[in-house]
């Protein structure tokens, strides 16, 4: 879908009153000097005329002193104003920068899951980081343009009029036969601009894919495919870009061929003047300096219209971003977060991933204080579930409470102050074990954190770390193993000492020595917590005070480990499927747990039954 450009001037408004006018104070200092730097251009050509007339035509000694010292002062002048004004706007684009790229973070990790699935990391990153530091690049030179080079410009120019405002018509007799070919150019170089930016996104999300998955790339022996795609892609970036700087060119060497035709014109009117004696030397040469001069600012003002026009197809894209509307916010009048230990239900929910119904009038209720087991194949909406309780996605239908208090009438910090979270994916970030549990607290005792550590079974491998609590733990926690991991982020739970534990597969990726200590810690975890758990080893949820067995987004059975097998269904079938021996069904703890099925109802699963069980086992 081709989306219709934002104009120049909407971009400019919404950098200018976001980002630029909180300096406008240095701005205005900037531009001042901008104002020296660029009179003493005009400066410079204007003394052309007595160097050459009263020194070295006429042959004056006494006004060589004076024009030397003047030229001393203009340059000394010049070189001043000039490194004043580049360290003010070099300030004011990286502050300017740091402010677009805080704010965007800021918006861009309050988006719902649905806006980051639509969004991958790496066309995130691309416009964080590349986006912007193309702006900043931009804007210094823009800045730069309006002041400096069009102050020298003007400067320039009417120093060329006092010298013969004939010489100068002639001299910019070109500059209209410039115009549309320029204006063709800047449409050009947007465009270009704009697809490079889209394919530049494409390839940090590409990167983005290669260094996570880097393990199974190798394992798979996809180095070459991988190379070899990111080589496609990078033509395509490639390609993009020259295009984008064959535009950026070409308005640059129109304005050359404008002074060529220029001063073909200046020298052959100009110079018969000369030879006559109706002209000086010093006059031509004053003119011809301060065109000479002007010539080059304005050809970087030419080129600052290419090089908006680049930064102008990044700012769209942040400014879309900027503009997302965010969807799932605290509500303007939150109730109180509920006290003591809440129970969580779900009553009559629906909710749909687009065209596809994830949950179908979900009922469910989990009691204060005990554990609730969540069973069923891939795809039955279990993680749904936990998505909602936390607000990480709205039910189209239905209604989710927590302590009989509904999830939309809680403010986001109390609603996910309630739960702590444990899944499968220990996430840990690039900082020092101590950072990674602690998470920026300060309000916490060496005593509360020993105890943590203690009943979340960190301090079993502490001591075998080269700096204990401060060892980094690496990207993503790659310097600990799966069972440290996962420890961690068990004593990052109870640290919070939240009513309601969420516990996603937190065991499922474990060998059995790890996930012995890693259930000893959870089983500390959950005391005295309404406590929800995803299982897909039935072993670990034997002992919980209800199980609710859910199949394509319904409850379609519940209760205790002992009355589902009573019942059968699929409880029981996925219990027998896991625990069977040959003819003799064995349970975790060595016993008989079923009676073997006869031949007579030993057929095969039902279809939607054996559909499920492929989900779940592949």
């Amino acid at each position: 879908m081709s989306r219709k450009p934002t104009s120049s001037r909407e971009l400019m408004t919404w950098l200018w009153s976001g980002y630029l006018r909180r300096h406008l104070g240095l701005i205005l200092l900037a531009m001042a000097f901008m104002l020296i730097e660029g009179s003493t251009v005009g400066a410079v050509s204007y003394m052309m005329q007595p160097m050459f007339d009263d020194i070295f035509v006429a042959g004056n000694t006494g006004a060589l002193v004076w024009v030397s010292i003047a030229f001393l002062v203009l340059f000394s002048l010049r070189g001043i104003a000039g490194g004043i004004q580049k360290v003010l706007l070099t300030y004011i684009s990286q502050m300017s920068a740091a402010d677009l790229r805080r704010d965007l973070l800021a918006r861009l990790v309050r988006q719902d899951t649905a806006f980051h699935q639509s969004h991958p990391p790496g066309f995130l990153i691309q416009r964080v980081q590349s986006d912007v530091t193309s702006i900043n690049q931009v804007w210094q030179v823009v800045i730069t343009g309006a002041g400096r080079d069009l102050v020298a410009l003007v400067v320039l120019l009417g120093v060329a009029v006092n010298v013969d405002w004939r010489w100068t018509a002639v001299m910019l007799f070109g500059v209209p036969l410039c115009l549309i070919p320029v204006a063709a150019a800047q449409r050009y170089v947007r465009k270009k601009a704009s697809q490079a930016r889209d394919l530049g996104a494409d390839l940090s999300t590409r990167l983005d894919e290669i260094f996570h998955g880097i393990v199974p790339i190798k394992l798979n022996n996809l180095e070459s495919y991988q190379a070899n795609r990111f080589g496609r892609h990078m033509d395509g970036f490639v390609r993009a870009e020259v295009k984008a700087s064959v535009g950026t060119a070409t308005i640059s060497g129109l304005i050359d061929v404008m002074a060529g035709l220029g001063f073909m014109g200046v020298l052959l009117y100009g110079g018969s003047e000369i030879i006559a004696g109706e002209k000086t030397v010093g006059q031509f040469m004053s003119f011809f300096t301060a065109i000479g001069l002007a010539f080059d600012p304005m050809r970087r003002l030419a080129n600052i219209s290419a090089a908006w026009q680049v930064a102008a197809a990044a700012l769209e894209r942040l400014k879309e971003l900027a503009d997302a509307p965010i969807r799932l916010l605290s509500p303007e009048h939150p109730k109180p977060a509920p006290q003591g230990l809440p129970d969580v239900a779900l009553r009559d929910v629906t909710l749909n991933y687009g065209e596809a119904q994830v949950l179908r009038g979900l009922s469910l209720t989990a009691e204060a204080g005990k554990t609730t087991a969540l069973v069923g194949a891939s795809g039955a909406g279990k993680s749904t579930v936990f998505n909602l309780l936390t607000r990480l996605v709205d039910p189209q239908a239905g209604a989710v409470t927590v302590g009989d208090v509904a999830v939309g009438d809680l403010s986001l910090g109390d609603l996910r102050g309630l739960f702590s979270v444990v899944s499968q994916d220990a996430l840990l970030f690039d900082e020092t074990l101590r950072e990674n549990i602690l998470l920026g607290r300060d309000d916490v005792s060496e005593e509360d954190l020993k105890r943590v550590l203690d009943a979340a079974h960190v301090s079993d491998f502490l001591a075998k770390l080269p700096a204990g609590l401060d060892t980094l733990v690496g990207p993503r926690g790659s310097a600990l193993s799966g069972g440290q991991r996962q420890r961690v982020v068990i004593a990052r739970a109870l640290l919070r000492n939240t009513p309601v534990l969420l516990l996603d597969e937190a065991t499922s990726a474990l060998d059995a020595q790890s996930e012995k200590v890693v259930q000893s810690a959870l089983d500390q975890l959950s005391g005295g917590r309404t406590t929800l758990v995803i299982a897909h080893r039935l072993a670990t949820i034997r002992n919980a005070d209800k199980i609710v067995v859910m199949d394509r987004g319904q409850v379609v059975d519940q209760g205790t480990h002992e009355e589902l097998l009573a019942r059968g269904g699929i409880y029981a079938d996925l219990y027998r499927l896991q625990f069977q021996d040959g003819k003799t069904v064995i349970d975790p703890e060595g016993t008989a747990a079923l009676a073997p099925r006869t031949p007579a109802d030993a057929g095969p699963p039902s279809g939607w039954l054996r559909r499920g069980l492929k989900k779940l086992f592949g």
